[in-house]
C-alpha cells in the first residue's frame, strides 16, 4: 500500500440496536469504542458497507451526505439519530480513480446518503462526527472473487491516515437471532467462527492460500446457515483484499446471543 492505511471488518449488529442500550450488544459496544480509542484517530474513513448493493462499484461524493435510515420497526428515536459526518469527495474520486484503473468499472454518487452500516459504528467509535466518510457499495452479483479483486485495487489508495472498515456482521442468519440458542446452533455459529478466526489470523497461511479460503468461503463449516445470503460477509473480502496479510488481531464479541468478530489489520 502507497499509504498509511489501517484496515478493519466490524460486525455492526442489529440496525439501530446498539445506540438504543440494548442488553443484548453491550460487548459490540464496548469493543467498538476499546478499539477507537487504541487507533490514531483517522483523517478520514472509508466504509464498506452490507447495507449497499450496486451493479458496480459506487461510491458516495457528495460533501454533506444525509442519513438513510434503513430500518423499519424501531421505536421512534431510531429514526431521529444524528451522525453530521461531512463527505469527503477527493477521497471519493480517488477511490473510483482506482477502481478504474484496476479494471474494475466505479462510479460516483452524489445523492446517496450514508446508511447505518456507517452511522450506527461510527456514533460508537468516533461520536463527535468530525471525520469526513465516504461509502463505497457491494457488487450486487455477491462474487466473493470481486470483493478480494475491489480491496485489491484499492491498496493504489494513496491516503495518509486512512481508516477503511468493512461493516457487516461474521454472522447473518436472521431467523436463527430469533430461535432458542439451543447448543446445536451455537456449535454451528461457533465452528463458523473458528474457520474465520483461523483463515485471516494464521500466519502460517500463504497470502494465495488465505484468498482461496475466502473466495470458496461456502466450503466453510457451517457456511450457509451463518450466512444464508452473504452481503454481511462480503465487506470482509473487500478489507482482507486491501491487507493482503494476516490479521493483527482477532476479537470476539457476543452480539444478540451470537459469537461474532471484528478483525484488525494495522497500517505496514
Amino acid at each position: 500500500m502507497k499509504a498509511d492505511i489501517n484496515v478493519l471488518f466490524i460486525s455492526h449488529g442489529g440496525g439501530p440496536m446498539p445506540l438504543l442500550g440494548d442488553p443484548g450488544h453491550r460487548e459490540m459496544v464496548d469493543r467498538l469504542t476499546e478499539l477507537a480509542g487504541k487507533l490514531q484517530k483517522p483523517s478520514a474513513i472509508l466504509v464498506i458497507s452490507a447495507h449497499w448493493e450496486e451493479s458496480v462499484p459506487t461510491v458516495t461524493s457528495g460533501a454533506n451526505p444525509q442519513l438513510i435510515y434503513d430500518y423499519y420497526g424501531f421505536p421512534p428515536e431510531a429514526y431521529t439519530i444524528e451522525y453530521p459526518c461531512p463527505g469527503e469527495p477527493g477521497l471519493a474520486d480517488q477511490v473510483c480513480q482506482v477502481l478504474d484503473e484496476h479494471g474494475i468499472p466505479a462510479r460516483l454518487d452524489d445523492q446517496r446518503g450514508f446508511d447505518h452500516g456507517l452511522f450506527v459504528p461510527l456514533k460508537l467509535m468516533y461520536p463527535e462526527a468530525d471525520i469526513p466518510c465516504v461509502q463505497l457499495s457491494l457488487v450486487d452479483s455477491l462474487d466473493a472473487d470481486t470483493h478480494l479483486a475491489i480491496g485489491r485495487a484499492l491498496q493504489a489508495l494513496d491516503y495518509d491516515n486512512l481508516l477503511v472498515i468493512g461493516s457487516g456482521f461474521s454472522f447473518h442468519n436472521m431467523r436463527a437471532f430469533f430461535w432458542a440458542q439451543t447448543p446445536e446452533i451455537q456449535a454451528r455459529n461457533q465452528a463458523f467462527e473458528d474457520w474465520l478466526e483461523a483463515t485471516c489470523a494464521d500466519a502460517s497461511l500463504q497470502e494465495t492460500e488465505r484468498a482461496e479460503r475466502l473466495a470458496h468461503w461456502e466450503r466453510a463449516p457451517y457456511a450457509r446457515f451463518c450466512h444464508p445470503r452473504e452481503e454481511h460477509l462480503l465487506p470482509l473480502h473487500v478489507s482482507y483484499g486491501l491487507a493482503n496479510k494476516p490479521c493483527d488481531s482477532y476479537i470476539s464479541a457476543n452480539i444478540l446471543g451470537k459469537t461474532s468478530g471484528m478483525i484488525y489489520w494495522e497500517a505496514p
